[in-house]
């Protein structure tokens, strides 16, 4: 499997040098199918199998959509009976317990994606049962909270002690600033208090090499969470043993700090931390994982007051982007300048 998201044709003119049109199935995963960068790609996939089965009367059972707008879809030459529709409650980054969820399964095989789901279930369940002392996402709901509201955090970094958790923080950078990052309260009123931190991180231990420098020595509070596994069966036991020790370190360094008679190696320590410990990565607890940081989100929102399933402030950019193209609309002379040296590059390029 392959997945492009970015409108930077590279990307998808990469990957389909590597696919056979004859075996290969695109799916078109969007709930308007109005998105401009996933329309673009699609378009550019769909080009490409007409060029390469011009005659096939099965070029159609190539695309499948993943929509809550069947109509678009059909519009586009997707076939009724392979669009997979889902809710139109459901906001995107919340989406893949959905039909969204197919690229998953694909990827990884459906006992996998039902897996994933029943760990998504067992921690809705918690969040929904359990009680708040005890209650994981309100728990770290509170703590981000106390970091960002009384102590003054602007940002927080997720670390997984997990080569295969690579994306996990970028996945969360989605879903936390893309819920929490709003200055409107539910009632249409200005928030006088802070909200959604900057969220952050890299796989450690690979992170301590990059930023932690900053963390143990800096000038800026940035609480942590860490999350380990106390086995992987892909890595040998030395090697798994060397993370968990990393990580057990990183967290005494920060708590405890250090000090001596050379202050450059002085540690400040009290720096915050959180642990997430799971047995193993397995697609259950990895479901679990995610619905945690989700139920997370959604109780800092009601904190906070906001709205954490919509995304306005995606709108404008898209919108002008927009209006220049279709040259309605004038730029400022910063943003002209670029657009006429944008233009000139092309110029130069075309014969």
């Amino acid at each position: 499997c392959h997945f492009v998201a970015n409108v930077d044709g590279a990307e998808i003119n990469t990957v389909l040098r590597r696919c056979d049109p004859e075996t290969t199935l695109i799916v078109i995963a969007s709930k308007t199918f109005t998105t401009q960068e996933t329309l673009m790609n699609a378009r550019t996939a769909r080009a490409w199998l007409q060029a390469s089965l011009p005659d096939s009367p099965e070029r159609a059972q190539h695309l499948v959509a993943l929509t809550t707008a069947a109509t678009k879809a059909v519009d586009f030459g997707v076939a009724p009976n392979q669009i997979f529709a889902f809710d139109e409650d459901i906001g995107g980054r919340y989406s893949l317990w959905s039909s969204i969820g197919l690229t998953i399964a694909l990827q990884s095989g459906f006992e996998t994606f039902e897996a994933l789901l029943l760990g998504g279930h067992a921690m809705d369940q918690h969040f929904s049962e359990a009680p708040l002392p005890q209650n994981l996402p309100v728990i770290l709901a509170l703590m981000s909270v106390w970091y960002g509201n009384f102590l003054g955090a602007q940002s927080q970094a997720v670390i997984p002690y997990c080569e295969r958790l690579s994306l996990f923080p970028a996945f969360l950078q989605q879903l936390d600033m893309e819920s929490l990052g709003k200055s409107t309260t539910r009632e249409g009123r200005s928030t006088d208090y802070q909200t959604g931190l900057i969220t952050w991180g890299q796989t450690g231990t690979n992170g301590q090499h990059a930023f932690f420098q900053l963390l143990h020595q800096g000038t800026h509070l940035v609480p942590l969470d860490f999350i380990g596994f106390g086995e992987d069966s892909l890595s040998s036991e030395p090697a798994h043993r060397a993370l968990r020790l990393n990580l057990a370190a990183q967290v005494t360094a920060l708590a405890q700090g250090q000090s001596g008679a050379n202050p450059h190696r002085d540690y400040a320590g009290n720096k915050p931390s959180s642990v997430i410990m799971l047995d193993a990565l397995t697609p259950f607890n990895l479901g679990m994982l995610i619905a945690l940081y989700e139920h997370k989100v959604f109780t800092c929102s009601a904190i906070w007051n906001i709205n954490a399933f919509d995304q306005w402030g995606v709108e404008l950019g898209k919108a002008l982007a927009n209006a220049f193209d279709r040259g309605d609309l004038d730029p400022p002379p910063a943003t002209q300048a670029l657009l006429d040296q944008v233009q000139l590059n092309q110029t130069k390029r075309d014969p």
